[in-house]
Order: structure tokens, then C-alpha cells, then sequence
């Protein structure tokens, strides 16, 4: 399916002017990684998500998009394009022979998520949870203390009430802290809860981008990476850790007024995710009918850490 055709210079600049956003969005993580520094707000999106700064870094225009003059360009050589004279675009067939269940698994889940209000009562109760009862040693961001203190902080998981929805997060809870949730969310339930008032199923709309990678274009994918990367950062302002050090000052969720500044925030949030989600969903209805028919090999709906932790 062809629908544009970008000549030559038209998309040379559209992939130079994403390279540069992605290098500005990425520099002070690449340059950690030259010393071995870590940050636990800003290195998240690059520890939890299998995706390097290099591979945020390539554009794509999408599907349906062919590019003039590109066939003498490593481009023509990437998986799943083709070269049509001396142009190239994304083999549609051949991708969703390859990844259509994977694009059907994503519609379906994003869709679903998208026709559900937001629920706004979470707190961000899910990084107390995943430290709820552990030892000091044990804390996962053991270099930055707890605002509360153990006492404290096992208080307030006690004291309200806890209602994640999303399993990415729960199944990183301590033993103690599972039972305390309203819901029990399980792999297979996942596109029955996911709902967009999450901040994680917010953060997930960058990891379906990456995954579905040439489907998606560009400017997408730099949207969600950048709501991701914002999405963090009220994350681990609202946990139990005191990073004030690092810039970040607290979301007292402990009080009612940190409450009512977190759902204003997680409103703002969930309504950013939610245009995002058309536009994904958009982008996949330009594979045409095939990545509705959940053909093909593949089918990844975890996170697939390389940390192996969230939070």
C-alpha cells in the first residue's frame, strides 16, 4: 500500500530533523553511559525497554509512505522494505507476515484502552508497593532513602487503598503487598484492565511505537518517548524515594493535597496518551486489513526488560 511519496530532499530533512531531536532527548543518558553513571529517573526509559538511544534515533515515515531515492541508501537493505526503482518503502506484506499478530494484539489492546475513562485514584501507590516490608538492602533505588522511612512508608500502603491496574507493574510488588491490591491483574487480562488514566500504559504507547518500529512513523515515536520520559519523572516523584538531591521535588501523596496535584497531573497525562493512541491507531490502519487478521509469527506482549525490575 502506497499512498505518499516524499522525493528525495523532502525526506532527507524530515529524517536529519528527527535524528536531532532524538540525539538532544537522549544526550545526557549517552553521556552517563560513558562513565557508567546511572540516574533513576532518566535512564528508566533505556533500562526497562529493550531500546537503545541509537534506535530511537532511526526514522521511519510509516506505512504507505514510499521515498524517492532512497534505493542507494542502507535503507534499502533494512528488514522488511523493498525496493521499488529508485525508491523504497515498507513491504507491508512482508512485515505483517512477520509481525501481524503483534499488530493485532497492540490494535487490540490500545483500542480497548482507548474507549475506557481514566481512573485517577491510583496515587502512584504502585512504587510504594514494590518496597512495602522489604529490608534496606533490599530497596531497589537502595542509594536514594524513603521520604517516610520503612515505618512510614509501610503505613501509607496500609492506610489507602491500592488499585493498579496494569501488570507490569503489580507482578514487581513485594509477596506482602499483592494481596492489598483491589485488582489481581494477570498477562491474560491485560486488555480487559488497561485503562489510560495509568501512567504505565501511558509509558507502554513508546514501547508499541519501537516495537512496531518501520509501521510507525517518526514524529510518533518521539511524541510517546517524550510523554514516557515525562510520565517518569511524576512516577518517581510521587514514590516513596527522596530524590530532591537530583532536582525533583516531592509529590506528597501522602497528603490530600499531593493526591489531588497527582490526579491533576495523571488527567493531563491520560489525555495526552489518549491522542496518542488514535494516531497509533492510525498508523496501523495504513498496513490496511492485514494487521487486523492476527497472521504471522510473531507475538511479544511483555515488557521485556533488560533490567528485569520496574520502578
Amino acid at each position: 500500500m502506497t499512498g505518499t511519496v516524499l522525493e528525495e530532499q523532502a525526506w532527507r530533512a524530515l529524517q536529519a530533523a528527527h535524528a536531532d531531536r532524538a540525539d538532544a532527548a537522549t544526550a545526557a543518558h549517552r553521556d552517563r553511559r560513558s562513565d557508567g553513571r546511572r540516574h533513576p529517573v532518566e535512564d528508566f526509559l533505556f533500562t526497562y525497554y529493550p531500546f537503545s538511544a541509537g534506535r530511537l534515533r532511526r526514522w521511519h515515515p510509516g506505512a504507505g509512505v514510499r521515498l524517492e531515492g532512497a534505493a542507494g541508501t542502507e535503507r534499502a537493505g533494512w528488514r522488511h522494505h523493498r525496493t521499488v526503482g529508485d525508491a523504497v518503502e515498507l513491504d507491508t506484506t512482508a512485515y505483517l507476515a512477520d509481525r501481524g499478530r503483534t499488530v493485532a494484539f497492540v490494535r487490540r489492546l490500545v483500542s480497548a484502552t482507548a474507549a475506557r475513562p481514566a481512573q485517577l485514584g491510583c496515587f502512584g501507590l504502585h512504587e510504594w508497593a514494590m518496597v512495602y516490608r522489604q529490608r534496606e538492602e533490599e530497596v531497589r533505588h537502595s542509594g536514594w532513602p524513603l521520604r517516610l522511612g520503612p515505618a512510614g512508608t509501610d503505613e501509607l500502603v496500609e492506610s489507602l487503598r491500592i488499585r493498579c491496574t496494569h501488570f507490569d507493574a503489580f507482578r514487581f510488588y513485594t509477596p506482602p503487598a499483592r494481596p492489598l491490591n483491589v485488582l489481581q491483574p494477570t498477562r491474560e487480562t491485560q486488555v480487559a484492565l488497561e485503562q489510560p488514566g495509568c501512567l504505565h500504559a501511558g509509558m507502554d504507547l513508546y514501547k508499541w511505537c519501537m516495537k512496531l518500529g518501520p509501521a510507525v512513523p517518526g514524529d510518533l515515536t518521539l511524541d510517546a518517548f517524550d510523554l514516557a520520559r515525562e510520565i517518569r519523572e511524576l512516577d518517581m516523584r510521587a514514590s516513596p524515594y527522596d530524590l530532591r538531591e537530583l532536582g525533583y521535588d516531592p509529590v506528597p501523596v501522602e497528603t490530600p493535597a499531593g493526591r489531588a496535584e497527582y490526579a491533576a497531573a495523571q488527567r493531563a497525562f491520560a489525555d495526552r496518551g489518549q491522542a496518542l493512541r488514535q494516531r497509533l491507531l492510525h498508523a496501523l490502519d495504513r498496513l490496511g486489513d492485514g494487521g487486523r487478521a492476527g497472521t504471522g509469527r510473531s507475538l511479544d506482549t511483555t515488557t521485556a526488560t533488560t533490567s528485569g525490575a520496574v520502578g
